[in-house]
């Protein structure tokens, strides 16, 4: 399973069934799991941790050392989780210190082009479509969805089932349960075909829309929104969850 005209360094740790096409890389102090598939001209460098079944496409690098200047050539880590798909030409950094960790879930997808800088956390099942950048220190809740060549800046959070449409860039937070649009990126409506389409029910959806006009269109500070969403909307998971949002928020929510 693993090809002559391969590099395997004689230090990585490689599990059962794991593929290696001619003229991949496997550096050092790498660990991949089972059932995993490394295509020609991938590169996995060391401090990379792979759990199953993901497959790592052509030219794609996995734990390239991080691009900041804090960086002192630490002994860093990327740790990926199970059934990732990771495309062409894809940029994975690690992390900067030794105490950090850029880390991807399970079963994401992340199309051609795609950067993850350093000490990024990506949750599971999110889409990154093609050449999106996603700065160092950003946070994706699960199922986050990007369009193509979204650009996240430094330290971003990206809230659950939102959807980013292509070409955004962003300075602020995306909360959840959006599609964020427009130049500068700002809320665009409530993602209600996907939550439909995942079961959420119609009451619920229309409660996430009055949460959203009260922030967006109620003409009052984003504490006095918060406050009025605890008075006015019904309280279920998600409406807790987007007051925790943005109450945690350190740079705020886009177009607020």
């Amino acid at each position: 399973m693993i090809s002559p005209l391969a590099y395997v360094d004689a230090g990585a740790k490689l599990g059962a069934n794991v593929t290696v096409h001619p003229f991949a890389y496997i550096d050092k102090n790498v660990e991949i799991g089972d059932n995993c598939e490394i295509m020609p001209h991938a590169s996995i460098m060391s401090g990379a941790r792979l759990g199953k079944g993901n497959r790592v496409f052509n030219g794609a690098v996995i734990a390239a050392e991080p691009q900041d200047f804090k960086y002192k050539g630490d002994s860093t880590l990327v740790v990926i989780g199970d059934d990732n798909v990771i495309r062409e030409n894809v940029v994975i950094n690690r992390a900067t210190t030794q105490e950090g960790q850029t880390f991807i879930g399970n079963g994401n997808f992340l199309h051609e082009g795609v950067h993850i800088s350093h000490d990024t956390h990506i949750g599971n099942h999110c889409v990154l479509g093609y050449g999106s950048k996603v700065s160092g220190n950003c946070f994706f809740e699960d199922y986050s969805i990007f369009g193509g060549n979204v650009l996240a800046s430094q330290g971003s959070r990206v809230g659950t089932w939102s959807m980013t449409q292509t070409g955004c860039r962003f300075r602020k937070d995306v909360p959840p349960y959006i599609v964020a649009a427009l130049e500068p990126t700002t809320y665009y409506g409530v993602n209600s075909f996907i939550l439909s389409h995942q079961g959420v029910s119609d009451k619920v959806i229309k409660h996430i829309s009055h949460a959203y006009r009260i922030i967006y269109q109620g003409n009052t500070s984003l504490f006095d929104a918060l406050l009025m969403i605890k008075d006015q909307v019904p309280m279920s998971d998600e409406i807790q969850h987007i007051i925790d949002f943005i109450n945690d928020s350190k740079l705020g929510i886009i177009g607020r």
